[in-house]
């Protein structure tokens, strides 16, 4: 089926106009899960995301204009996610406080000028997917978040024919066999049930106050913090600590070491303190890829994890 994609029906509609242009889909692409997120996509007549607000559900669907971003919302919540806007698309991270003092980093920064770090203000939502990524595959993590957004989430408002991620109450009060059919061992779908819990008493606290609590959580460690940190806040200084690959690709940007620990990732990092986070995104879409030699990580089922 074919789906209307016009704004003339919005509930709202905005333009953010911009100091600099911005990248839209560099900037957003940390959003997203895979091309089958259903929760965000990436398409010909723009990018369109749901999101739950505090004023209840909105789509919004956003295009880039040269000195400026349009935007068209739908939904109780259309409102707020507008006036969210300048926060999602990066307009309010400063990418000049990074300093860069190697050539590799200096280099992709002129190359991508319109690279920002987005800020959805959305910790539940950055925080589902980054527990089904733990210590597994990226395709295998982004079928699990597909399915428990399919299964569990509901129909968001507007033409785009998107869903929302399930409310964390609905997940809080699951078994942790329900998560099976998805991939997730009782590891994980505990981890989710516990976080679920947690967050459903937060809604709108702070990043510290946040932060503060899913630490204590077992099984929410530096990894899975610092994805939400750096979506949901977009804090510039968050690193993925306990990552697959990431100590390999730092290594070999900045010392063309082909392998490296955590210990060595920060090392060569501390000349960016306060900008690591930003540092890593860069390094993500540089293109950049340490040498691989070695086993990788190969899919597990779900009995072996």
């Amino acid at each position: 089926m074919t789906l209307p994609r016009t704004a003339v029906d919005a509930d709202a509609s905005a333009v953010i106009p911009l100091e600099t242009r911005i990248d839209l889909r560099a900037t957003l692409a940390p959003v997203a899960h895979g091309r089958g997120d259903s929760t965000i996509q990436f398409r010909p007549d723009g990018i369109w995301r749901a999101s739950r607000t505090s004023a209840g559900p909105a789509t919004i669907r956003l295009r880039a204009t040269g000195d400026s971003v349009s935007a068209s919302a739908w939904g109780p919540g259309a409102e707020v996610a507008l006036s969210a806007l300048p926060a999602l698309v990066g307009a309010r991270d400063d990418p000049t406080l990074l300093r860069p003092v190697h050539a590799v980093i200096a280099d992709i920064v002129h190359r991508m000028p319109g690279l920002r770090l987005p800020r959805t203000g959305a910790p539940w939502e950055a925080l589902l997917p980054a527990i089904c990524e733990q210590k597994v595959t990226g395709s295998a993590a982004r079928e699990a978040y597909r399915g428990i957004v399919h299964r569990f989430g509901e129909p968001a408002p507007g033409p785009g024919g998107l869903r929302l991620a399930p409310e964390p109450w609905v997940l809080a009060g699951l078994p942790y066999f329900a998560f099976h059919r998805f991939g997730l061992e009782r590891r994980r779908a505990d981890i989710i049930r516990r976080a679920a819990a947690a967050m459903a008493g937060l809604a709108g606290a702070e990043q510290a106050v946040t932060t503060r609590h899913l630490a204590r959580i077992p099984g929410v460690g530096p990894w899975t913090l610092a994805e939400v940190a750096r979506v949901a806040w977009g804090d510039p200084d968050a690193i993925s600590i306990g990552d697959y690959h990431l100590p390999n690709l730092v290594a070999w940007a900045l010392a063309g070491e082909p392998r490296a620990d955590d210990a060595r990732m920060l090392e060569l990092l501390e000349p960016y303190r306060g900008q690591r986070g930003r540092v890593q995104r860069l390094l993500e879409v540089s293109g950049l890829r340490a040498p691989r030699y070695g086993p990788r990580m190969a899919p597990q089922r779900i009995q072996h994890l």
